[in-house]
């Protein structure tokens, strides 16, 4: 008889600690939900943090890439001015000088046009002249330099020059029919013109 109320109490005490074991796991499992949702609120918040972060380091990567291609595209420019204004002064540098040489040239044909006498001092004269011509004409060529002596072809208002127009039998109208002075270009740029007698169809 007395064995029995000692198991009763052992399994009531069994029970006690059993509900009071099933109490703490219920408490510790809310206390888990509770941490779990806290920890979600602010996973949320930090993800949406950082995804504001995110999007504003985009913006000003975006920015700051097109900052990028508009310098190039300047500098892109830049050199391209700089590489032209270059070649332009590599092909027309010698212009000014030229123009002063195509003085002297002058000078020298006028010289051999004026030259009719037969005399040897003279005739001698009209030769050197002739090679000096014949040398600048070298070095023009060398630097680009060409001459334009249309005489017969058709007046081009671009390189020609007309001091008048003359009825002509022989020449066809609107072609050149007298070059009073040579025109010259430098790389194809005019530095001066020709200038001439246009032809016109005779009354």
């Amino acid at each position: 008889m007395s064995k029995e109320p000692e198991s009763q109490s052992e399994e009531a005490l069994i029970e006690d600690i059993l509900e009071k074991i099933v109490d703490v796991d219920v408490e510790s499992a809310d206390v888990v939900d509770v941490v779990a949702d806290d920890m979600e609120e602010s996973a949320e918040g930090d993800v949406t943090d950082l995804q504001k972060q995110l999007e504003k380091a985009e913006a000003k990567a975006t920015e700051n890439w097109d900052k990028v291609l508009r310098i190039q595209a300047e500098m892109d420019n830049l050199k391209r001015r700089t590489q032209k204004d270059l070649d332009s002064a590599h092909k027309y540098g010698l212009e000014k000088f030229a123009k002063e040489l195509l003085n002297v040239i002058d000078s020298l044909e006028l010289g051999i046009q004026a030259a009719k006498s037969d005399l040897p001092e003279v005739v001698q004269l009209k030769e050197g002249s002739e090679l000096t011509i014949k040398q600048f004409e070298t070095v023009f060529a060398k630097f680009n330099i060409e001459a334009i002596d249309p005489a017969g072809q058709p007046f081009d208002p671009a390189f020609h020059q007309a001091m008048s127009m003359v009825p002509s039998a022989d020449v066809e109208p609107n072609h050149v029919l007298t070059v009073f002075q040579k025109g010259y270009v430098l790389n194809g740029r005019l530095i001066r013109p020709a200038m001439v007698m246009v032809a016109q169809a005779p009354a």
